[in-house]
This record gives structure tokens, C-alpha cells and sequence, in this order.
């Protein structure tokens, strides 16, 4: 069997582990899929007639507000997949599968790999509904079938540095409980930058954070392609983020996961 083989072999066989996983824990996947549309409808029917006349949509404010929000709750929904995978990771590390696996003829990084495959659907999954309920209570993207390519695109992108970031921080952790807090910034990040508001309406140094962390770029990269407004340079600035995320947290994690041999 060639190595290629063999990685996709055993790869296979985790990513089905951790579709196992979901299946027996569904209380993870039920407040993925949850607790952002709980938050959609809650800024949508509580602030939206307000926040939407502030954008311009005096009619219609809510429908405006939904356009607004939803590319910032699709990033708190990347953000709760991520705590549920730092979760599972820890899980796995404390409870001593993992000593057994290292004594195992396994493809080593296939381990993870499963874990990042498998909470990258269980993301997916998540955004898709989102943006089904969205689309029920007023967004009404009008992207063309090349720009929903490319949405798909920035979101798996997205999906996946930010699922190796957590997958790093399960590596980490000493226990469950505290694998569970670690990626819970992450859930700020939306709040604390172009997801809810403009940033020109921030005072001085939140705005100066929220225009330079990395998922404002994200966010506004997605609204440009949803609505055929221009992005400038805030795709390139979101491919970079990603792609950095992705890099160093991929080789923290596989430091941290071959430190005890």
C-alpha cells in the first residue's frame, strides 16, 4: 500500500470517529446549529428596526440589519464549531486514546486530521442552516453563482484556519473544562469588530482594533461578495489572515501532539 493510500486509509477512518463522536454527543452539534440563529433572531427582532435605520434601511430596517449581520454571526458560528473541536481534542488527550493510538500502525497526523475534517462539516453544516433562517427573515443576497463559489470558498477557508487554531488550543490544555474556555475569545471577535456595527461609528482605539483584527476583513469580504460591493483589499487581507492561522497553528499543533512520543 503507498503512503498516499495508507493517510487517506487511516484518515478516513478518524473522520469517521469524529462523525461517531457527534452522533453521541449531539448536545455539541445542537448548540452549533443553535446559538447562532438564536443570536441572528435576537439582533434582528431586538435591535434591527434601530441598527438597520442606522444604516439607511428607515423602511425596512430589520431586513437591512439582517443583510448587515449575517456575515458576522457566520463567523460566531465558525467560532462555536471551534470550541466544540478544542473540546474533543482535549478529551481525547486526557482520556488516554491517544497512547494507545501511538502504539498502533497508524498514519500519525491522521488523528487530527480527522478531528479538522470532521468539525469542518459539522461548521458547514451550521452555516448552512444560518443562512437558510437568514434568509427566511430578510437576507436577500444578490450574488452571482461565481461569487457564491467564492463565499464557499472564504468560509471553508476561514472554517479551517480557525478549526486548526482550536485544535491547538484541545493540544494544549491540561483538562476538558479548560479546553472549553480557551477558543471562547474567539466568539468576541464578531462583537469587537465589523460584525454588528460599522467600524467608523467605534471610538479611537476599539476602532483601530476592530479594522486591524482578522475577522473584520473576513466579515467585509463576505458582504462585498453578498452583495456585489467592493472589497478592495480586504480579500487579500483575509486569504493572508487564514492562511497565517492556518500555518503556525498547524505546525504548533503537530508539536505539541508528537511531544510525548
Amino acid at each position: 500500500m503507498s503512503t498516499l493510500s495508507y493517510a487517506v486509509r487511516d484518515t478516513s477512518t478518524m473522520l469517521r470517529r469524529s462523525l461517531l463522536h457527534m452522533r453521541r454527543y449531539p448536545v455539541l452539534t445542537f448548540m452549533l446549529l443553535t446559538l447562532p440563529i438564536v443570536m441572528l433572531l435576537l439582533f434582528v427582532y431586538v435591535f434591527g428596526g434601530t441598527m438597520g435605520a442606522g444604516l439607511g434601511g428607515a423602511a425596512g430596517g430589520r431586513a437591512e440589519y439582517a443583510s448587515y449581520v449575517t456575515p458576522g454571526i457566520l463567523m460566531l458560528t465558525i467560532a462555536s464549531a471551534a470550541q466544540g473541536v478544542a473540546i474533543t481534542v482535549a478529551m481525547d488527550m486526557t482520556e488516554g486514546i491517544i497512547a494507545r493510538f501511538r502504539t498502533m500502525r497508524i498514519f500519525r497526523p491522521s488523528v487530527l486530521t480527522g478531528h479538522v475534517v470532521g468539525s469542518l462539516i459539522q461548521a458547514l453544516l451550521g452555516i448552512a442552516a444560518l443562512i437558510g433562517v437568514a434568509y427566511l427573515i430578510g437576507f436577500r443576497p444578490d450574488a452571482t453563482p461565481v461569487e457564491w463559489l467564492a463565499i464557499a470558498g472564504v468560509l471553508v477557508m476561514s472554517s479551517f484556519a480557525i478549526i486548526w487554531l482550536a485544535v491547538a488550543c484541545g493540544l494544549v490544555s491540561k483538562s476538558v473544562e479548560a479546553a472549553s474556555n480557551l477558543p471562547m475569545p474567539l466568539m468576541l471577535l464578531p462583537f469587537l469588530g465589523s460584525g454588528f456595527a460599522p467600524t467608523e461609528s467605534m471610538p479611537g482605539p476599539m476602532r483601530w482594533f476592530a479594522e486591524y483584527q482578522p475577522f473584520t476583513p473576513i466579515m467585509e469580504t463576505l458582504r462585498g461578495l453578498f452583495f456585489g460591493t467592493a472589497i478592495g483589499a480586504n480579500g487579500i487581507i483575509a486569504a493572508g489572515w487564514c492562511a497565517g492561522i492556518t500555518l503556525v497553528c498547524y505546525v504548533w499543533a503537530k508539536k505539541l501532539y508528537n511531544r510525548d512520543r
